[in-house]
């Protein structure tokens, strides 16, 4: 391992960034960043341990003020823009980003690009393959990664992959789902991009890196099933290839933005398989070798399978392993679907009140809202062969974490301030219930959530279906906390 260097990484607010900065700095760099948009790195961990520039890459004085005294320089900054003119401007960046590496005197440039076949390219691919090109052709030396699909939470090919097949169990799908891809974990993605200022000087090439597992589409999308509990999927591949038709479905079916859809699909009709495995002579393969697809999915699978309701990469001595989990600074439609209900109501009453209306909830006293509703959705979870709402509770009104309130569990339990609640009727995902008070001037802010991770489709059709009662019931659940809040604090 080499000594300490001075690191420039430009995305960091990105997938690929915003996980490999602080692997860096816990490998002792001093790390700066180059960012349009510094507000968005507020809530990472790392905050106050790099140097942050605001600048924009297609502004030379930006670059060329944050290329000083720098010796390595990640460019990690793609555009998944599927307008007119976006590949010129990706070229005319890396141009920037050579020139101002050279006259500062930068040592290495490390950048991040795709897998591809020879031939004809989508454009995006075309576009990053023209950008390794520019760099490689520069003044100082440049490590090209070549990466296929990268699995983790949060990365735009995984999520693709997440969301069609929890969607759709029948997929009539184009020609591409036979395409064969070789992915990638992040983590290991994270290893070479830390090890590459370890390489040789004179090391100036494309490096091919991935899992040397190969699969095709299908697979991959059964894979996912596989390890997040859902039946096989049916994938029936269509005579054409159909990119653009393909690209929009994506983004009708799934939260994934139109404007990344078009172009990762057009980047799947050619197979993306190593042609090389030279790296192994430079790089040693990340602890406990490379990581395959199966074992992909479960690290980004993993926090969310455990039936944590808010995950983040957020410790303090974060590992690659970490790396699979969601951060801060992911798009809001990468990660788990979660359906969320809230709702909040202030009062002039003091919040040990509101508390105990919270914590003598369900059992005799009901759930304050529409209890002939409550009823018949028990009955209904009894005919499942669920709990029911016939367990009650063990204590009116003291909570103990663990214990049975109705089809609900406590989960969580800060006496005074918050419970959350696991349901544990029958549906199709997991669900929760938190109830939080506090103080708010000289009374009490009450905040309501209903949390659900559906699973499937049959699981976002029941949230759906169930919406229009939610509109009644919790309002009402809300108010009439509050309300009996206000009585105990009149009767005390």
């Amino acid at each position: 391992m080499t000594q300490s260097q001075r690191v420039l990484v430009t995305g960091a607010t990105g997938y690929i960034g915003g996980r490999l900065v602080p692997l860096l700095l816990q490998d002792g760099h001093k790390v700066r960043v180059l960012v349009r948009s510094p507000e968005k790195l507020d809530d990472v961990p790392w905050h106050d341990d790099v140097e942050i520039i605001q600048g924009d890459l297609a502004d030379k004085d930006s670059v060329a003020e944050a290329m000083q005294g720098i010796d390595t320089v990640y460019f990690l900054v793609h555009s998944m823009a599927s307008g007119k003119g976006f590949a010129s401007q990706e070229e005319r960046i890396a141009h920037i980003v050579a020139d101002a590496a050279a006259e500062a005197g930068v040592q290495r440039i490390v950048y991040l690009g795709g897998l591809h076949p020879e031939g004809e390219l989508s454009p995006h691919m075309r576009s990053r393959t023209e950008v390794g090109r520019i760099l490689l052709e520069g003044k100082v030396p440049a490590v090209v990664y070549q990466a296929g699909v990268v699995i983790g939470s949060g990365s735009a090919s995984f999520e693709m992959i997440r969301h069609l097949t929890e969607t759709l169990p029948v997929m009539p799908a184009p020609s591409w789902v036979r395409r064969k891809i070789e992915p990638i974990a992040i983590r290991d993605v994270l290893h070479y991009l830390v090890r590459a200022v370890d390489l040789p000087a004179e090391v100036n090439r494309t490096f091919d890196i991935g899992s040397r597992e190969v699969l095709t589409y299908a697979e991959i999308m059964n894979g996912y099933a596989e390890e997040a509990g859902l039946p096989r999927r049916r994938i029936y591949a269509l005579p054409l290839p159909a990119p653009r038709l393909a690209g929009m479905w994506v983004a009708l079916v799934t939260p994934i933005p139109r404007s990344m859809s078009l172009p990762l699909v057009e980047s799947l009709q050619h197979d993306a398989v190593s042609k090389e495995h030279d790296i192994d002579q430079f790089v040693a393969e990340p602890d406990g070798g490379r990581t395959g697809y199966q074992e992909a999915v479960k690290r980004a699978l993993g926090k969310e399978k455990r039936g944590e309701v808010e995950t983040t990469w957020a410790s303090a001595s974060p590992s690659a392993d970490d790396a699979s989990s969601p951060l801060p600074t992911d798009p809001n439609w990468a990660g788990q679907t979660v359906y969320v209900d809230s709702r909040q109501r202030r009062s002039s009453v003091a919040p040990e009140h509101v508390w105990k209306v919270i914590e003598g909830i369900g059992g005799k006293n009901g759930w304050y809202s529409l209890p002939m509703a409550w009823a018949i959705r028990g009955v209904l979870d009894k005919t499942v062969g669920g709990a029911g709402l016939t367990r009650g509770r063990r204590n009116p009104t003291t909570l103990f974490t663990g214990d049975v309130v109705d089809w609900w569990r406590v989960e969580l339990l800060e006496r005074g301030s918050l419970l959350r609640l696991r349901a544990e009727m029958r549906v199709p995902g997991k669900a929760w219930l938190e109830l939080r008070v506090d103080p708010d001037g000289g009374g009490s802010l009450y905040r309501q959530r209903a949390i659900y991770f559906p699973k499937g489709l049959a699981g976002k059709l029941y949230w759906w279906l169930i919406a229009p009662f939610h509109g009644l019931i919790f309002p009402s659940m809300a108010k009439n906390i509050i309300k009996n809040a206000s009585k105990l604090a009149q009767e005390s």
